[in-house]
């Protein structure tokens, strides 16, 4: 895990503020009072138990002892910022428009960031949420360092530390092509390509990925799927009852160790590898001993190279929170140094 840059002492909270980390699945919010490590109020909601996100975010105001208090806040979301302000995600069941969520609210400010941006802000400072280290040493040299995890997506980041304070760097990573390598990966590939013209990452590394997975093996094999989620897929196959569910969690595993590979020599991650997605820690011990650290170091003349990064599994939990929060207030200083600078000009 690449080591937290030094402190710049703690950031003064300008007024209680909401972070909210957007996934497919799940929206989880928390309040900041005084620390954006340690939201004083946290709660995760279902998606599809509501219309939109402005409904979640009333919701979890009414919980608030004083709701009025709270009018600023800030989105932590996967997809492409449109040119009005609002979010094309392809993994959500409703758009994000924040202009139009601030409106509803009667919030003075609300900012979007993606999603691993935010985690990877928070992620320095994961020691305490780390599960397993995978592959490299405990230690690497401070530098750029990968954040990506496969969830109802597949999201990854990049965190590149400087004199001035680190500088994240999102991607669309998961919208690259799917590459494969095994036969039976290149049979599964072919069944994907039935269906379409482009096998993205995320098509097969994700929670919806995985289920996809499981189907097109199925074919393969000529039998039918027996699983029809990724949880009772990776239940199933860490059970060890049931070999198309084994074999495509394998699969995964393999496909997700050649991917962050590729990424790493990519965007030169010598700093480490932070895997973050929310189906992960669910399977951390078949993960462990699956082909990923393998297929992770198996690239030829640089597999010395990827020796000396560390790979390791974080739980993402409130990260994406606590990211959001720092990079909300990070925003909110350069905001006011501006401000002082053009007055004193």
């Amino acid at each position: 895990m690449t080591r937290p840059l030094p402190a710049a002492g703690p950031r003064p909270i300008p007024a209680p503020f909401l972070a909210a980390d957007v996934g497919g699945t799940h929206v989880r919010v928390g309040l900041v009072t005084a620390s954006p490590e340690a939201p004083t109020h946290y709660r995760k909601f279902a998606c599809a138990d509501f219309p939109g996100l402005a409904a979640i975010l009333e919701a979890y105001l009414a919980e608030l002892p004083a709701p009025a208090l709270v009018r600023r806040g800030v989105i932590a979301c996967a997809g492409h910022p449109l040119e009005d302000g609002s979010l094309l995600s392809v993994n959500l069941p409703w758009p994000v428009a924040p202009a139009r969520i601030r409106e509803q609210l009667g919030f003075e400010d609300l900012r979007l960031v993606n999603d691993f941006e935010a985690v990877a802000h928070a992620v320095a400072s994961a020691d305490a949420h780390s599960l397993l280290r995978l592959s490299g040493p405990e230690r690497a040299p401070v530098g750029p360092t990968l954040v990506v995890g496969p969830g109802t997506g597949l999201g990854a980041a990049v965190r590149i530390p400087s004199r001035g304070g680190a500088v994240v760097l999102a991607t669309e990573a998961g919208q690259a092509s799917l590459t494969v390598s095994t036969e039976a990966e290149m049979a599964v590939l072919r069944e994907f390509l039935r269906e379409r013209r482009h096998v993205s990452i995320e098509h097969a590394l994700s929670g919806p990925g995985l289920v996809r997975l499981h189907d097109a093996l199925a074919r393969v094999h000529g039998t039918r799927p027996t699983h029809s989620t990724p949880d009772t897929i990776t239940a199933a196959a860490q059970a060890g009852d049931d070999p198309l569910a084994r074999d495509t969690l394998e699969l995964f595993c393999g496909l997700l160790g050649s991917a962050v590979g590729d990424m790493a020599l990519l965007y030169g991650a010598h700093g480490g590898v932070a895997l973050a997605g929310g189906i992960l820690p669910q399977i951390r011990d078949f993960l462990l001993h699956s082909s990923f650290v393998q297929r992770f170091l198996d690239k030829g003349p640089m597999r010395e190279a990827l020796l000396r990064i560390p790979v390791t599994l974080v739980e993402h939990g409130q990260l994406g929170v606590i990211g959001a929060a720092g990079w909300y207030l990070d925003q909110d200083q350069n905001d006011n140094e501006r401000t002082d600078a053009r007055l004193l000009t």
